[in-house]
């Protein structure tokens, strides 16, 4: 059942009063929340796409790294099922990445941790301020008419610049940057991966910037009491140019295949990859950023981490320009899209609405 809209005045109070509490979505579902609040109801759900688990015939990718870095065989291989997933599905999923799976579930839990603390010890950090590297929020838009997602997050900034070790919070700082640094560490490899299948040296996309940015997202989900009205997250494309995904066994991960949502079933022990618009952007539609979405719950939490790779949002790197690769382009494949900065696409991207819209077509040059 559609709710009826309500007056935007009543909708901004909400929003008000869930935001300076501080305490988040948890905070309310610790009061004993029943119904769900208007202002994370979404009206207009697309119940018209089918949604479930993939066919048998249709799964997502799932790469095996064992021997990346030692074997040159095993390695040409990978990269063969790296470029037909970056081409066919912008998702796929890596065991035997090399991160230990208990840095991965002491990752999983130290996110736990940081949400389940009492709210006096998460209130210092709750800010909608972007410039701070370290932030706790809950996603609500305050200028827009979107509706709020079920979802609480901790935001930290891990590089270039990271915040320093006091500013992260005591209850994962240590699993933070043990974890961020496998990353950073991982993020290298695929990379000269996504290169070596675009036909590139090994270091190209490395060399233009694609590893040097980390802005990590934890989020927390509690059980929804109408997972049916709303969503973790909207149907959106991430804007960089690589995430690396961690969730944990919930599930709830959807990606937009074929005009179908596809569940993106939990592997214990693998990470989950997807390319942003930026590096469809410069592989000039080689590989491709999809729409991906999370459903609410009604078990929980799901607890997620994603890392993204992009470059820092900051003045001084609005000179840096990004368009098509040359090296893959010729007469019989011309640029399509323009160059771009990183400031002036997540400027457009903000400005059009995150959900449900790319902002690659903006940048189109026919």
């Amino acid at each position: 059942m559609i709710a009826t809209p309500e007056p935007d005045h009543d909708r901004k109070t909400e929003l008000m009063a869930i935001d300076q509490s501080k305490s988040g979505i948890k905070g309310l579902v610790d009061a004993g929340l029943a119904k769900l609040p208007r202002v994370f109801v979404h009206d207009h759900l697309n119940l018209n796409i089918k949604s479930g688990p993939a066919p048998d015939n249709v799964k997502i990718p799932v790469i095996d790294f064992a021997g990346v870095n030692t074997d040159s065989t095993r390695r040409a291989m990978i990269i063969d099922e790296v470029r037909n997933a970056c081409m066919k599905w912008g998702f796929f999923q890596v065991v035997n990445h090399g991160i230990p799976v208990i840095t991965l579930e002491e990752m999983i839990n130290g996110i736990r941790r940081f949400h389940e603390q009492e709210p006096e010890a998460k209130e210092k950090l709750y800010s909608r301020d972007e410039s701070k590297k370290v932030t706790f929020n809950t996603k609500i838009d305050m200028s827009q008419t979107m509706a709020a997602y079920w979802r609480d997050t901790l935001t930290c900034v891990m590089a270039p610049n990271p915040p320093a070790t006091e500013e992260l919070p005591e209850t994962c700082r240590d699993i933070m940057l043990d974890y961020t640094n496998n990353v950073m560490n991982l993020g290298t490899t695929l990379f000269e991966l996504i290169s070596e299948a675009l036909g590139l040296n090994p270091n190209h996309l490395k060399d233009i910037g694609c590893t040097e940015g980390l802005y990590v997202m934890g989020h927390y989900s509690p059980a929804c009491p109408e997972p049916e009205l709303t969503m973790g997250t909207g149907i959106h494309t991430d804007s960089g140019f690589l995430t690396v995904l961690l969730q944990d066994q919930v599930g709830g991960l959807q990606v937009l295949h074929d005009n179908r949502w596809i569940d993106v079933t939990p592997i214990p022990g693998a990470l989950i990859i997807n390319l942003g618009d930026l590096l469809q952007l410069i592989s000039n539609d080689k590989f491709i950023s999809v729409y991906h979405r999370v459903v609410a719950r009604n078990i929980g939490p799901r607890i997620s981490i994603a890392s993204f790779f992009r470059t820092y949002i900051q003045p001084q790197n609005a000179l840096r320009m990004y368009g098509p690769i040359k090296e893959l382009l010729s007469e019989n494949n011309p640029p399509i899209y323009k160059e771009t900065n990183v400031v002036d696409y997540f400027k457009f991207k903000h400005l059009k609405g995150v959900e449900g819209a790319s902002a690659l077509a903006h940048f189109k040059l026919f």
